[in-house]
């Protein structure tokens, strides 16, 4: 039996995580854990993590007994006063959205570090908390805007600029925070009214970090480029079922994050956060979900899915971790705004006790990065795909009584929840990852000047990049596709494009003006997740090339009639791979159509761009004459 299993069937309450993070200090006495309030029926013993506050900077949520949280204005107000009060925090706008919102980052630094330069000769640690992606989740919020107090005004938290600069984006999705009411998250337990989903060309923020299409997400990416945060906390409420878990989160810790990065997480970060939640009174738990969403008893999975397009996954790409927080939509609005606030209280007490440990995981990530782009391994296979496994261990879940019973409304089964009665039910937690898929990187990618979109985007990114000043003709790998469908409708304002990939080598002629991505490059992981055709969040798969997979050369049958007895009078061979397929193939043999396509495609007309992918793989070193890209 593993310390995990063995520990867990002896406690009420413990992160089950801990099999994974190394030994947790537990507070246990009498079979229990320590100071843990159960967090029944709304009701937690969670006390407020602020003191002696004077009422004028008491937040709107604080004011209203957490039944409410501030508009825009009235946040934004807020944050200016901050500013005029304390040295400390500094008010920037970081971009306007499509409704003309400024997007707004506080930066707390007790050096007058404002920018990233300054921020960057001060040697310390920089931390981005990010709130309301989507907008409705806005626990967060109210919890940084007492965080900011707390360091700057009445200091009982200063000690956290010791050795970090923070910086705050109090709302990220500021128009749809705007579609404000009572009616926006049907499955949440206040506060009385919240902002929307998505944005306001009603696309969601966190499935857009790759392709970023939204003008909000550039603006995030042009923030994080400049200041190249160590870590980032992505504040969200939970959908989902009902359980007395009052924080859930995640960090990326599988094959395809960083090794450093892991470590640092497992051996120095959860031994000390975990125990400090419980201390406080609350219940946390990984980020999970029921393997049947009506009926808890069949037990939980997590951790195996990674995708860039979420802010962890992107972030978890650029060799950071990334905190993605899930306070329980159920519980008070009080209980989930106390939940962010300790969970970053308690990331940041970390970062300052021992600043050094995060520094060199992160650096010794990015080397590694720089590394593998620096020389081609044809032997080497980059995890670009988690799944999960069947591997589980027991747990002993911390829910509430429910029963199912057939719906005569839905015709299914339906689950009712009674937060009255908490229960402890024995279940399997399915928690083990494996790599699905891999790809081998090359030492660079080589995009034509024409396809303006996808340069534009390596460019927001903030990925190192050249251009040829002169033409460049060589070997090149690259891919043609073959049974290309697409999504019947959008998915982010995308039509989503599959396909089956083959790998070639092609002789080509790149133009001046192509770009140059090198794999040389600590960021070099986002380049191989967009240009490789067979990664989930390529841009392939996004529809940025969907033109190539359009045929626009076309010949009337007339034609193709007698360009097809001319080639079988200059080809005997071709006509006898015609009278194969026609008896090979009956589906073939009975369509005119098909059967002088079989000699368009092989006469000198046929389009040899259809369905090639433009993009080129560098893998031996090529002598080209480049410049930096402007």
């Amino acid at each position: 039996m593993s310390w995990f299993t063995g520990r867990f069937l002896l406690v009420v309450a413990v992160f089950a995580v801990c099999a994974d993070y190394g030994k947790c200090s537990l507070a246990i006495a009498d079979g229990v854990l320590g100071p843990v309030v159960p967090l029944v029926n709304g009701a937690s013993g969670l006390a407020l993590p602020s003191a002696d506050v004077p009422k004028q900077w008491l937040t709107a949520a604080e004011q209203s007994e957490f039944r409410r949280t501030p508009r825009y204005d009235a946040t934004m107000r807020y944050c200016r006063r901050l500013v005029e009060a304390s040295p400390w925090i500094d008010y920037q706008s970081f971009g306007t959205s499509p409704q003309g919102r400024d997007l707004v980052l506080m930066v707390a630094s007790n050096d007058g570090a404002f920018t990233p330069e300054k921020a960057r000769s001060t040697g310390k640690l920089v931390v981005f908390v990010q709130n309301c992606i989507h907008a409705g989740e806005c626990a967060g919020k109210d919890a940084s805007l007492m965080l900011l107090r707390d360091i700057a005004i009445t200091k009982t938290r200063a000690a956290l600029l010791d050795k970090v600069i923070l910086l705050v984006n109090p709302i990220f999705n500021v128009d749809g925070h705007e579609r404000f009411g009572p009616y926006c998250r049907i499955n949440q337990n206040g506060p009385e009214e919240m902002g929307w989903r998505v944005t306001a060309q009603n696309l969601n923020l966190n499935r857009d970090y790759i392709k970023a299409d939204a003008v909000e997400m550039r603006a995030w990416l042009a923030v994080w480029n400049g200041w190249r945060p160590d870590l980032h906390f992505d504040n969200h409420t939970t959908d989902g079922g009902d359980w007395q878990y009052d924080i859930t989160f995640v960090t990326d810790q599988h094959a395809a994050a960083a090794p450093a990065v892991v470590r640092w997480l497992k051996e120095t970060l959860y031994p000390r956060l975990l125990p400090a939640l419980e201390a406080d009174g609350h219940l946390p738990f990984a980020y999970f979900g029921f393997v049947d969403s009506k009926d808890p008893a069949k037990g939980l999975r997590s951790g195996s899915w990674f995708s860039p397009r979420l802010s962890n996954g992107y972030v978890t790409l650029r060799n950071r971790p990334s905190i993605l927080v899930e306070t329980h939509m159920l519980k008070p609005y009080r209980t989930r705004v106390i939940g962010h606030y300790n969970i970053m209280l308690h990331v940041l007490e970390e970062l300052n006790r021992d600043p050094q440990a995060l520094r060199k995981a992160v650096g010794q990530a990015d080397a590694a990065t720089v590394k593998m782009g620096s020389s081609y391994d044809s032997a080497l296979e980059l995890p670009v795909a988690i799944g999960g496994t069947d591997e589980s261990v027991p747990l002993t879940f911390k829910g509430f009584a429910y029963r199912r019973e057939q719906s005569e409304i839905s015709g299914d089964t339906r689950i009712i929840y009674d937060n009255t009665k908490p229960v402890a039910i024995e279940v399997v937690w399915f928690k083990g990852s494996k790599v699905t898929r891999t790809v081998n990187p090359p030492l660079a990618y080589i995009i034509p000047q024409q396809w303006t979109a996808v340069i534009d985007l390596v460019k927001a990114h903030g990925l190192r990049c050249e251009r040829l000043t002169e033409p460049v003709t060589a070997e090149f790998e690259s891919y043609r596709f073959t049974d290309v469908t697409f999504a019947s409708k959008p998915y982010e304002s995308r039509f989503q494009a599959k396909f089956k990939a083959e790998r070639v080598v092609e002789r080509r002629t790149y133009r001046a003006g192509a770009m140059i991505v090198r794999l040389n490059q600590p960021d070099a992981k986002v380049a191989i997740f967009m240009f490789e055709p067979d990664v989930r969040d390529s841009l392939v798969s996004w529809g940025f090339f969907n033109s190539i997979f359009e045929r626009k050369g076309y010949s009337e049958h007339y034609v193709l009639e007698q360009l097809a007895r001319d080639m079988l009078a200059a080809d005997p061979a071709l006509g006898e791979a015609f009278e194969a397929k026609l008896k090979s193939d009956e589906a073939f043999a009975a369509s005119p159509q098909a059967r002088l396509f079989f000699f368009y495609q092989r006469s000198p007309y046929w389009d040899q761009q259809w369905n090639v992918y433009p993009v080129g793989r560098i893998v031996k070193p090529l002598a080209m004459k480049t410049e930096p890209c402007p």
